[in-house]
């Protein structure tokens, strides 16, 4: 995936397909870290994605606190409303069937680690009691500053960039 996106809208709907294809794991958190440099879209992303996932609060950095959790129901993502703004094709329909069917996250925890000097800090908040449960999904933010405590296969989104409207998604 490599994405241009010029606004709030994009950003929504890249955030959107990005969780129809995105499934926790068996025996651990499903980690997504984010690397980019400071305004590239990382926190964007993140408030994107918790609103697909129904978080209902104000999603903000939690640069001072470390990490900031949101309690999410089951199967909260609204495909019912999906549907009805886009077209229904076969690929939509059965990836929204796969994701309603394995979709168990119960906790979105949202770290940013830009104020860690190392990954000690974010070991000492308990971050692998967090890590071992297959019902998180953790997405982080800086997540080169904690490299070292992150799953090898996690998935990585580069942020960039481009210009005061745009900005650019890599998977």
């Amino acid at each position: 995936m490599n994405t241009e996106i010029l606004n709030l809208e994009e950003f929504k709907k890249v955030a959107k397909d990005f969780m129809l294809g995105l499934f926790p794991l068996a025996n651990q958190a499903t980690v997504v870290g984010l690397y980019g440099d400071l305004g590239a879209g990382k926190t964007t992303f993140v408030q994107a994605i918790a609103k697909a996932l129904g978080v209902s609060e104000i999603v903000n950095s939690p640069t001072f606190l470390i990490f900031k959790t949101y309690q999410l129901k089951a199967n909260s993502y609204n495909f019912e409303r999906e549907r009805s703004e886009q077209s229904k094709t076969d690929h939509f329909d059965r990836a929204t069937q796969l994701y309603e069917t394995k979709c168990s996250y119960k906790l979105l925890v949202h770290i940013d680690a830009y104020r860690l000097k190392s990954s000690d800090e974010l070991r000492k908040l308990r971050f692998e009691e967090l890590l071992a449960d297959p019902e998180n999904l953790i997405l982080i933010e800086w997540a080169d500053k904690v490299a070292d405590l992150l799953p090898k296969d996690h998935t990585k989104l580069h942020f960039t960039f481009i210009d005061d409207s745009a900005r650019q998604i890599r998977l």
